[in-house]
């Protein structure tokens, strides 16, 4: 049976045996409700790293109000089997308490690049991001940690940040994990109803037709979220919060499409908000 720490204290003490015996530590910070997305980043770091530690912890001061802290999937037993299956060595799951344990007056924030794309809709989550990564690298003490390509912004600014403080820790961003019809592994995705389910690749469809059109040699930006667009209304429900290409690192937006863009798509089908995006470097032919 894996170890499940419940309190900092005994994590630190599992990964200093670890250290102890010369091994390097990997770390994969999720929510819980692991998906094959989450599956491929233990994989990854099983493979890199001699011991990884897991953490399972729904952070409340990423979620704004009327968000869906509450309603959270909390599958823990089965998140259990995944980490064990794909060969973590160790799962840290605190309390909101073990991680909180007064109102905290410290936050940490990244200026620019939390601004556009989603930090627009979900004003504060990128501080709650922030602040508990440093708080899990801080308790962890890993050499390196990873996160997947799908919340590209998070792994954008998370990068940034360890690079801004210095951090002695490796950030690693594995690709995209998607279902057979394209639409990205997400945790939310149980939320959508079958008929919502079935209109969902939509917004990958989306990203292809963008593909299509840089391929083809399409270089203005405002085209392609247009081309882009017009896939999105096939699906008269979905709302769409952003349709943006921005530049890769500044995530500032691009008005053509050169060097490394990240395009991306935020949208609400019901209740259920989905992100997705891809990468383009347009200096590989």
């Amino acid at each position: 049976m894996i170890p499940i720490a419940k309190t900092i204290a005994r994590i630190r003490e599992y990964v200093a045996q670890a250290r102890a015996a010369g091994k390097t530590v990997g770390f994969v910070p999720t929510m819980g409700a692991l998906h094959a997305g989450h599956a491929s980043l233990i994989e990854a770091a099983a493979r890199r790293c001699d011991y990884v530690v897991v953490s399972i912890f729904v952070n409340p001061t990423q979620f704004g109000p009327g968000e869906d802290l509450e309603k959270y999937p909390r599958p823990f037993e089965k998140d259990v089997q995944v980490c064990e299956r794909c060969g973590a060595h160790a799962i840290f799951a605190p309390s909101a308490e073990e991680m909180y344990p007064r109102k905290n007056s410290t936050w940490v924030t990244v200026e620019k690049l939390t601004e556009p794309l989603c930090g627009r809709f979900r004003p504060g989550h990128f501080r709650g991001v922030t602040t508990v990564c440093t708080k899990l690298f801080n308790i962890v003490g890993a050499d390196v940690a990873f996160f997947g390509q799908k919340d590209a912004q998070q792994a954008t600014v998370i990068r940034r940040m360890v690079a801004d403080l210095n951090m002695p820790l490796e950030i690693v961003v594995c690709p995209t994990v998607r279902e057979p019809d394209g639409l990205a592994m997400s945790s939310r995705n149980q939320y959508l109803s079958p008929q919502e389910r079935s209109q969902a690749p939509v917004i990958y469809r989306a990203l292809q037709r963008c593909g299509e059109m840089i391929k083809a040699g399409e270089q203005n930006a405002a085209k392609i979220t247009e081309g882009m667009s017009e896939v999105l209304r096939q699906v008269p429900a979905l709302q769409v919060e952003y349709v943006s290409i921005v530049d890769a690192e500044s995530l500032e937006p691009c008005d053509r499409v050169r060097g490394q863009v990240l395009v991306a798509v935020a949208a609400r089908l019901g209740s259920t908000r989905l992100i997705d995006n891809i990468r383009v470097d347009t200096t590989v032919k």
